[in-house]
């Protein structure tokens, strides 16, 4: 279990942008997702990134608007949020896994960071 630290978000206008970030000692030998939990909603997988950044996923709502990145001389991960919606609002995780699949499922990740709040509002 990795010990992962997140920072970033806020509250940010529709139309505006925020970078997440995540930490954790030993998280650039793992792929890495980020995922969202809506209010009153289930927690969704939004992107991930494998180990060395030669395969990325991203879901489809989020595509175009969001980018993720690592620096793995940092083990850090970041997730360039821009373009936001009122849609986008929730709680965002970061988790750390063995492999970045398309699936994006919550199941494949066995560390996770404490969540951090991302509000989309005018």
């Amino acid at each position: 279990q990795l010990q992962i630290v997140q920072s970033g978000g806020g509250s940010v206008q529709p139309g505006g942008s925020l970078r997440l970030s995540c930490t954790a000692s030993g998280l650039n030998f793992n792929a890495v997702g980020w995922f969202r939990e809506a209010p009153g909603k289930g927690r969704e997988g939004l992107s991930c990134i494998s180990q060395y950044s030669s395969d990325h996923r991203i879901h489809q709502s989020v595509s175009g608007r969001f980018t993720i990145s690592r620096e793995n001389a940092k083990s850090s991960v970041y997730l360039q949020m821009n373009n936001l919606k009122e849609d986008d609002t929730g709680i965002y995780y970061c988790a750390a896994g063995r492999h970045c699949t398309s699936h994006l499922a919550t199941r494949e990740y066995t560390s996770w960071g404490q969540g951090t709040q991302v509000t989309v509002s005018a």
